[in-house]
């Protein structure tokens, strides 16, 4: 294991690059994603997740000693000493894991490997993925004997996308690795640049399941306060001003209700409940969370469509503005965005719906929901007969949401972030 080695990223999303740059600061590192597209805006110091700020890019890849080096070429990685693979673990329409990208990424690394690197993985998984899946494609692909010729580790990544305070040096690290030597070179790696620090779990397994439950945690008290959104509607009881009051024990958990999405918290409990159901158990609140959390996007549609009704609205061929695609506020990242679940349900009513959100690509929308996004408040109507605010974009604090709205329309704020005073409805 190299004292001071060329790091290669394996993935440069939301999570390898800015992880690139900042290993890039101490370390050479080689960047590298299958993506030519994205390696080509790279190359021209943009980074359109916005992630990374330009000017820190452009100086990481200018830099003379050390530095990154973007590549869309698998033969340049030939060159590092450790490599670590942020690529996406997705699930299916089925919700059970998709481990492809990984296992693409092990062959990809497999093939370069050398005696003496240093494999880590971030990835969100489940326990075992590490060590029973992808090791043994190592192994194949090199022809290397693994904890004798090459080693491997895990870091789980805990990038918050759009979130300018909580970057990837300012959270701290969980680090593993396969035997004690390689976990303390792993932990040393990354203590090198991560000034929040680290801690160094006992195992691979241990770190993989606690990254795992991170989310899961978050996704089930989200399940929990969207049931009780839904409960308190009934009661005609504002849930926000609930929690406000609730909010003011000391071991409260503050969390707030809404649409669940993105590529953490809406994706991680599926792959501990997978493996917990490969063991033969059935995991009952994880999956019940799941599903309260899964149906919010239809939940959200029906309540506009009820309003309607009781507001003497018309409903069929109704024109409904959506704000926010995202799955999250801040950010241009759509994945797994359940924006999109308020969209389509509204469409079964024969809605004529419009999405505008200043941060997402049109052309990504297009292409993942077959869907135009309007990008321009310049170019929407003034007369929409139902206004759903479903991200809460700092655009739209200041954005005249009630002159967009036709007579007796029907305005319902998701997120809690509007003016009180000129919403019909609230989660």
């Amino acid at each position: 294991m190299k004292e001071n080695p060329t790091i290669a990223i394996i993935g440069l999303g939301y999570v390898g690059l800015p992880l690139a740059v900042a290993f890039a600061e101490k370390y050479s590192v080689i960047g590298f994603d299958i993506n030519e597209k994205r390696i080509a805006e790279l190359q021209a110091g943009k980074d359109n997740t916005l992630e990374v700020a330009d000017e820190d890019l452009q100086k990481v890849l200018q830099a003379s000693e050390n530095g990154l080096k973007v590549s869309s070429h698998p033969e340049d990685l030939a060159q590092a000493n450790v490599y670590v693979v942020t690529v996406p673990t997705p699930t299916n329409k089925h919700n059970q894991p998709v481990l492809i990208p990984l296992e693409k990424a092990s062959e990809t690394v497999g093939k370069v490997l050398k005696q003496g690197d240093v494999v880590i993985y971030e990835s969100t998984v489940y326990p075992g993925v590490t060590e029973d899946i992808c090791v043994p494609i190592l192994e194949q692909f090199s022809g290397l004997t693994f904890n004798q010729d090459f080693f491997a580790g895990y870091s789980p990544e805990r990038i918050n996308p759009g979130d300018k305070e909580h970057t990837v040096t300012k959270i701290l690290k969980v680090t593993s690795g396969s035997t004690p030597e390689a976990a303390t070179y792993v932990d040393n790696l990354y203590a090198s640049v991560i000034t929040a620090g680290t801690h160094l779990a006992p195992s691979i397994k241990v770190a993989e399941a606690a990254k795992v439950i991170e989310n899961s945690q978050r996704d089930i008290n989200i399940a929990f306060v969207n049931e009780l959104s839904k409960i308190f509607r009934l009661l005609e009881i504002d849930t926000q001003a609930v929690l406000e009051a609730a909010g003011t024990k000391w071991n409260f958990l503050k969390f707030t209700p809404g649409l669940v999405g993105g590529h953490c918290i809406g994706v991680d409990p599926y792959y501990l409940a997978q493996k917990a159901m490969e063991e033969g158990y059935n995991p009952e609140i994880i999956l019940a969370g799941r599903r309260m959390n899964d149906g919010m996007g239809s939940y959200v549609a029906h309540e506009v469509v009820k309003l309607m009704i009781q507001k003497d609205c018309k409903v069929k061929g109704a024109n409904v503005l959506v704000l926010g695609i995202t799955f999250k506020e801040n950010c241009p990242d759509i994945r797994n965005s359940k924006v999109i679940d308020v969209v389509n349900e509204l469409e079964r009513y024969n809605l004529q719906v419009t999405i505008h959100d200043p941060w997402a690509n049109a052309e990504e929308v297009q292409l993942e929901f077959g869907k135009v996004l309007v990008n321009d408040v310049s170019d929407l109507e003034k007369n929409y007969d139902a206004i759903i605010l479903a991200v809460a974009h700092k655009a739209f604090k200041d954005m005249n949401v009630k002159g967009l709205s036709a007579p007796n329309s029907v305005i319902f704020d998701v997120k809690a972030f509007l003016d009180s005073t000129i919403i019909d409805g609230r989660l």
